[in-house]
């Protein structure tokens, strides 16, 4: 199996999930999302048209962007993924398939974990980060005792419930890359709204952070 292509180095380890983005707001929401700092932008496809937005924010945004689907559960969304352009594939679990399909388009990967035994098999299947799913549930103290055992290089991220007034407590256990949701979008938010709520994103993880980068 091919190993997925290494987390690119980024300002802040923070990927913005729009779930729910309407294809003809796609271009204008992740834009002020990007602009305001944050670089990695998921679209999950429980969206409508999912693959006509993150065709559309690929084609738009810088190649510095790291563009791409998320709650992708099958090889063949893969490939679609990969034909709209998305570089990045995210997960809410571990299937062996996917992530060959991912790997062998050098795709990013970040397939979501929350026990040992997955996060394991997702390193061992090449993962390029660990998605702890859903992190509300496990709580800082829940994913450090994971991280306990993982290797020190794995790069561990917090998704699901979390937003920036998290940030603090995930980084007193060693987590510094966040997925975030609601807490930044939802559909009924217009532009202005989102770009507000980035840059708070944003400001939360410099102050929590920026002084390690």
């Amino acid at each position: 199996m091919m190993k997925s292509a290494a987390f690119p180095k980024l300002r802040r380890n923070l990927v913005a999930i729009l779930r729910g983005l309407d294809p003809q707001k796609a271009v204008a929401t992740a834009a002020a999302v990007y602009e305001a700092g944050i670089e990695a932008i998921e679209v999950p496809l429980n969206s409508p048209d999912p693959f006509r937005s993150i065709e559309a924010i690929a084609k738009a945004l810088p190649g510095g962007a790291l563009v791409g689907a998320g709650t992708v559960l099958t090889a063949g969304n893969v490939a679609r993924l990969d034909g709209a352009g998305g570089r990045l594939l995210v997960s809410p679990n571990i299937d062996a398939e996917v992530m060959a399909a991912a790997g062998s388009r050098g795709m990013v990967t970040m397939p979501g974990v929350f026990t040992p035994t997955e996060a394991f098999l997702a390193l061992k299947l090449g993962a390029s980060a660990l998605k702890f799913f859903p992190a509300s549930v496990l709580g800082p103290k829940g994913i450090a005792a994971v991280m306990a055992v993982l290797p020190k290089e794995a790069i561990v991220g917090a998704v699901g419930g979390v937003s920036d007034a998290d940030f603090a407590a995930y980084g007193k256990v060693g987590v510094r890359t966040f997925g975030l949701g609601s807490s930044l979008f939802t559909p009924k938010l217009d532009t202005v709204e989102v770009a507000a709520r980035a840059k708070l994103a944003v400001e939360a993880w410099d102050a929590a952070f920026a002084a390690e980068a």
